[in-house]
């Protein structure tokens, strides 16, 4: 029976509601040892009626073995494998041993449990209890909080109990304190007789603790416990709780106890037991103290502390005869850190068998228990040179664990130990920059990256100083890249170099993008998009944008899939899928913050703030601009502070507060966050000329569309001359305006940006009295920004169509006018949600529920359920109907950059 836990009861209770209603959730119980969690989840265990129950308990033992809290877990539902995406199911196989290892991305890995909880919550349920999860090994943990967090449509409640103050991000809590004394004094006189100020002074003593509160008064006195005489001082506290018992066992028993602390698995146990002589009624004797007992295949103390006092009574000698008899009845990852655990001194067998562990694990997706173990490792590697190459492994499965922190400190100690080795030193050098470029300053990511005298290197360097912005730097390293065999990755380094430094690099850009059909990485095609952005072919860019990121979703790239979205999420932006844009970028914003990417956090929260300022959403834009800038202006990632900058600008441009976007525009160039950025400089050119124009700066807008001319000089797309003519037409009289207008709205192949172009000519020819010929093209502008969620833009068309003499509805509720066809897609887009709007996209692209959930790290079940709510919001019934809607709203080539 709990005592004084009803708001904790109440609390249980509205999660397990939620989930039998389909609105799952998670809560992370948080208290001291003894504080009651582990009752609070046997009650909500039992509170589910036909749900079904998945439990798991970390273990200390087992915090250093890859996946065994998940195995625990998920192996009674492992049959419902089948029913999973292939590539997610083959990644729990192979986490849990079922089959051999899978690509070790460690979020196809988290979204095939999500999947398998998902399965196994059918047809009436799930609760997934996990119990110390401060013990579960990292992998379990990493991939059990990743589903945790995504548990929103799923069936499923998930309460989960951790000690002390151990980090759990992005979950609620309750804390679990100790007892009122009135629920205090319930509990004691439920199975003691004590007199009333004893009871008072345990419950004072104890903080109410309900573990505390019965071991010590069960270890009382009866005089004692009448108050004849005082009670020990300090009272007994901790592991210290149960010495007496552990104490009183008979040698036998405490040595199997001692191997029951340091291992769980019962059949270990008792050989170990049997080598060392314990004796048969060790066991026996163990579960009739009530200190521990057999559950299954494993052997369970009654409560974590009596295994910490168990292991605080053994001598260090003690327990490395206990891990050595465990080694010579074990194998695999078990044995390695069982001979680490008997080893004294440096031991380079054992540390290869650890090394060795730890490659499994990663092979599987373990990251972060590939990190500890390599650490270890390293920690018994007598060779300074070899612990310097473990160190610096245990860092990268840090950092593709997600623990930027960690997998710098690894790789500082890596660095400290490499010595003269130039080729171990320049490996680390190079993972110093990237972890710089990811997560640190990108400036001296360009400092640590340029030392170094490989073309992989060089490109690397080459990459992190355009995301600070750093021309020279890039001149420099396109210089030396110049020297190495030609290339696709050498054109490109080369050829941006040379571009920026102003001259030659057009060819070798050409000739790269030449080799576009050769290319098989993500990573490439977004060196390819580079290489189209420097030509200024702008919807070349983007369509290899695209290609990158989907050649990131199906190839398990561990790691790599929050920075390709960056892209993906801007080519969508620039072509006017709005809605599509913030999508993405919130879905990269997620991995991203998952991963430690915190320059990819940037670059998303800017991505949304541009996204924000196209809709005219005010607040949002600031916001997430403000958040951009907070960690790109330390960081030194000009490109993302620009970015920000820009969609800042891009606001008032869009609300027609020219004068204020030509001071942000301005400042853009020559001051301010991310200020002179080449990328952000050009591609804001066409929108610096426009702000200029509308505020009476001929000057400015003159001078613009120079620096414009040159760059967009080696461009060959029809989109590309588009914008060119734009921008000329905007300096232009009315007469000459509306030729150069209507030639850039013949040669746009971005509806978006024709419907820009639009615009602008249907503003000249109504103010040269043509308003017949203006409603063509203002009607076409008004639908395109309707569709594209574009607001400002949306009503300043439909003023100039109203001032044209046309009658046009506008507002989000209105129906368009009976000339204009309804587009259901543009008039529901604003219905969806992110997740269902990415989902309906890869729908209608002929993507089964199976494939959409791989891409999306979602479950089959989560894509049906968002499918079941997508198609009453569009007025559909089905799949072949929602892609008709979607080619209504696909355009061609989208514009891109590097922006």
């Amino acid at each position: 029976m709990l005592y004084g836990r009803s708001a904790e009861t109440a609390a249980i209770d509205d999660l397990i509601d939620r989930a039998g209603k389909g609105h799952g959730g998670a809560l992370v119980l948080r208290g001291e040892a003894g504080a009651g969690k582990t009752a609070l989840l046997d009650l909500a265990a039992s509170r589910g009626g036909p749900m079904r129950v998945l439990r798991t308990t970390g273990v200390e033992a087992e915090a250093d073995l890859a996946f065994a809290a998940l195995h625990q877990l998920l192996l009674p539902v492992a049959g419902l494998l089948d029913a999973l995406p292939e590539p997610q199911a083959e990644a729990v196989r192979g986490a849990l041993g079922l089959g051999p290892a899978g690509s070790g991305d460690r979020f196809l890995l988290a979204a095939g449990v999500l999947s398998l909880l998902a399965e196994a919550a059918a047809p009436n349920g799930l609760i997934c209890v996990v119990d110390d999860l401060q013990w579960v090994d990292r992998p379990s943990a990493d991939a059990l909080l990743f589903a945790a967090r995504r548990l929103r449509t799923e069936p499923i409640a998930m309460p989960l109990a951790v000690r002390g103050d151990a980090p759990v991000k992005g979950l609620p809590s309750l804390e679990i304190a100790g007892l009122a004394e009135p629920a205090a004094a319930e509990l004691l006189d439920a199975g003691f007789a004590l007199a009333a100020p004893v009871r008072r002074d345990l419950v004072a003593l104890t903080g109410g603790n309900p573990l505390a509160l019965h071991e010590t008064a069960r270890l009382l006195t009866p005089a004692q416990r009448a108050g004849r005489e005082p009670l020990p001082d300090p009272l007994p506290g901790g592991s210290r709780l149960f010495g007496d018992q552990v104490a009183a066992l008979s040698p036998g028993a405490r040595l199997t106890a001692l191997l029951s602390a340091v291992e769980s698995d019962l059949g270990l146990v008792l050989r170990a037991a049997e080598r060392l002589g314990a004796g048969d009624a060790a066991l026996p004797e163990l579960e009739s103290a009530g200190l521990a007992g057999v559950s299954g295949t494993h052997v369970r103390f009654r409560h974590p502390l009596i295994r910490s006092a168990v292991y605080e009574a053994a001598s260090p000698a003690a327990r490395r005869e206990a891990h050595a008899a465990l080694a010579e009845v074990s194998g695999g990852d078990r044995r390695a850190w069982h001979l680490a655990g008997a080893a004294l001194g440096q031991d380079e067998p054992v540390a290869a068998a650890l090394a060795l562990a730890a490659e499994r694990a990663r092979d599987r997706g373990g990251y972060g228990a590939a990190a500890t173990t390599l650490t270890r490792a390293a920690e018994l590697t007598p060779e300074p040179l070899v612990r310097a190459g473990r160190l610096k492994d245990a860092a990268v499965s840090a950092w593709l664990g997600g623990r930027p922190g960690q997998a710098e400190s690894l790789l500082a100690e890596a660095r400290e130990l490499a010595g003269a080795d130039t080729e171990l030193t320049m490996e680390i050098a190079r993972l110093r920059g990237r972890f710089e470029l990811n997560s640190g300053n990108a400036a001296e990511a360009v400092r640590i990256l340029a030392a170094g005298d490989t073309l992989d290197m060089l490109a690397d360097a080459s990459e992190a100083a355009s995301y600070v912005g750093d021309t020279a730097a890039m001149v420099e390293i396109g210089r030396r890249a110049a020297a190495f065999p030609e290339g696709f990755l050498r054109d490109v380094v080369a050829g941006i170099g040379a571009t920026l430094a102003g001259g030659g690099g057009h060819d070798l850009l050409r000739r790269a993008l030449g080799r576009t059909g050769e290319l098989r990485e993500a990573a490439e095609f977004l060196w390819a998009t580079a290489a189209a952005s420097y030509l200024g072919e702008v919807d070349l860019s983007s369509d290899l944008a695209e290609r990158a990121g989907r050649v990131a979703r199906v190839s398990g790239m561990t790691g790599q899939l929050p920075v390709v979205l960056e892209f993906v999420a801007t080519a969508e932006r620039l072509a006017g899928r709005l809605a599509e844009s913030r999508a993405v970028s919130e879905e990269g914003l997620e991995l991203a913050r998952e991963a430690g990417y915190a320059n990819t956090v940037a670059a998303h929260l800017a991505n949304l703030a541009a996204v924000a300022a196209l809709r005219g959403e005010e607040e949002a834009c600031a916001r997430y601009a403000g958040e951009a800038l907070a960690i790109a202006v330390p960081h030194r990632v000009g490109l993302r502070a620009g970015l920000a900058a820009y969609a800042l600008a891009m606001l008032n441009l869009c609300l027609g507060r020219f004068a204020a976007a030509h001071d942000r525009f301005t400042a853009i160039v020559a001051a301010g966050p991310g200020a002179g950025h080449p990328t952000v400089v050009w591609r804001s050119t066409p929108d610096r000329i426009e702000a200029a124009a509308g505020a009476g700066d001929g000057d400015a807008a003159r001078a613009a569309l120079e620096a414009y001319e040159r760059w967009s000089a080696h461009a060959g797309t029809a989109e590309s001359r588009a914008l060119l003519a734009r921008c000329r037409g905007l300096g232009l009289p009315d007469d000459q305006a509306v030729e150069a207008l209507g030639e850039a709205s013949r040669l746009h192949a971005n509806p978006f940006e024709a419907a820009r172009t639009g615009l602008l000519l249907g503003e000249r020819l109504r103010r040269t009295h043509r308003p017949g010929e203006a409603r063509a093209h203002l009607r076409a502008a008004f639908e395109t920004f309707q569709r594209a969620g574009a607001a400002p833009w949306a009503r300043r068309a439909y003023g100039e169509l109203r001032a044209a003499g046309e009658s046009v509805h506008a507002g989000k509720d209105a129906p368009p006018a009976p000339e204009v066809a309804p587009d259901l897609w543009g008039m529901a887009l604003d219905a969806l949600t992110p997740q269902e709007l990415r989902i309906a996209t890869l729908v209608a692209d002929g993507a089964t529920s199976k494939e959409i959930a791989a891409r999306l790290f979602l479950s089959p079940r989560t894509v049906e359920y968002h499918l079941y709510k997508i198609y009453p919001k569009l007025g559909i019934t089905s799949r072949t109907e929602l892609a008709r809607l979607v080619v209504l709203r696909k355009a061609p080539a989208a514009q891109h950059s590097m922006l």
